[in-house]
């Protein structure tokens, strides 16, 4: 894989802005993963929910967290998101998002969209939500497959036109690709598009929690480069704003693919609240990156003091990224990529790139 000289132009002023970011370190993206139970039991797991997990966390000890957070932050530059397990299985989130908007933050959630029924999204907005992420992984017979209820994809496009239809909402659709839906991706497109969809982010399963031994996530080169090849196609249509997801450098599809080059933000833009009280980045990252834990640490301390292993990755250059010539632009990539044990990036987009003939 070349990069000519306008992609690496392009990758020089995204590292200058993208260490800029790491010595700054503004908080403004904040999850809170209410709750570990789910209504699903979806093949792609990360986090193995289940229906009885432990218990969710009380409101009251995640409000006292944004309470803390105050005086240090400008609640125009900062959003909370809601996550899981699945938010809807708890009865109190409109009361939880009450809270958070009279605190004066915008929030979200990211649902799929089984419980949410025309009465429960007309409570959540008015409640504050204004953010909202629906999972939609196939066509029907491929959806409900991967997420395992037979009424799994009527009601998520039951959701996903409902929040279409709201203007004031910023709403967008995530797709998992998997062997079964990657030769659906243009059929799933063209539902999006007459359901009013305007945002639609596309992303492969990275191979933890249940999804590490599934051969449907374990695409070929070949099927890994043709995901790439349908964005392209889907964005110079440009009926609907098709990303790819945040995770991985991507070399020559940088901006192809999607529209701002790759950065991992864990720690650097991003904290989270895990349902424990554990203290992490992205949600994505579990145990092996948690950096503290609220009943017992102040999460501004941690912020401005810890995260030192998501802000410098020169750790990570260990491995085949010891030599990668496309460390300067990667800088070991997404964290959740890297084997738990040994630190080594287990899941490199480049190299499997390289090995399609891209």
């Amino acid at each position: 894989m070349h990069l000519g000289l306008k992609k690496r132009l392009a990758l020089e002023a995204h590292r200058l802005y993208r260490h800029n970011e790491i010595k700054a370190h503004p908080l403004t993206y904040f999850f809170w993963e209410c709750t570990l139970r789910c209504n699903l039991h979806c093949q792609h797991c990360g986090s193995d929910c289940v229906a009885d997990a432990i218990p969710d966390m009380p409101r009251e000890d995640f409000m006292k967290v944004l309470d803390g957070l105050a005086p240090h932050i400008d609640p125009r530059n900062f959003a909370v998101v809601i996550t899981g397990g699945e938010p809807l299985m708890r009865a109190d989130l409109e009361e939880c998002g009450r809270e958070i908007k009279m605190r004066g933050y915008p929030w979200g959630m990211v649902t799929n969209g089984l419980a949410l029924t025309p009465e429960r999204f007309t409570n959540l907005m008015n409640a504050g939500l204004r953010s909202l992420t629906i999972s939609l992984d196939g066509l029907e017979e491929n959806h409900n497959l991967f997420r395992g209820n037979a009424h799994s994809f009527e009601r998520a496009v039951r959701a996903i036109h409902m929040a279409a239809s709201v203007d004031e909402l910023t709403f967008d659709v995530m797709t998992c690709v998997n062997k079964k839906n990657l030769g659906e991706l243009p059929r799933i497109h063209n539902l999006l598009v007459n359901l009013g969809v305007k945002r639609w982010r596309v992303s492969n399963v990275f191979p933890k929690g249940r999804a590490k031994d599934n051969p449907l996530f374990m695409l070929t080169n070949d099927e890994f480069r043709q995901t790439f090849e349908f964005i392209r196609e889907a964005k110079k249509q440009g009926m609907i704003n098709v990303n790819y997801d945040c995770e991985g450098f991507l070399g020559n599809y940088e901006k192809i693919v999607r529209d701002q080059p790759f950065f991992c933000w864990a720690g650097v833009n991003i904290a989270s609240v895990l349902c424990d009280g554990s203290i992490s980045a992205c949600p994505s990252l579990r145990g092996d990156y948690i950096q503290g834990n609220i009943y017992k640490d102040d999460l501004w301390d941690v912020w401005q003091n810890r995260y030192q292993v998501m802000r410098d990755r020169s750790w990570a250059r260990i491995g085949e990224c010891r030599k990668c010539k496309y460390w300067r632009y990667c800088e070991g990539s997404s964290l959740h990529l890297r084997d738990e044990k040994t630190k080594e990036l287990a899941y490199c987009h480049v190299k499997r790139l390289e090995n399609a003939g891209v």
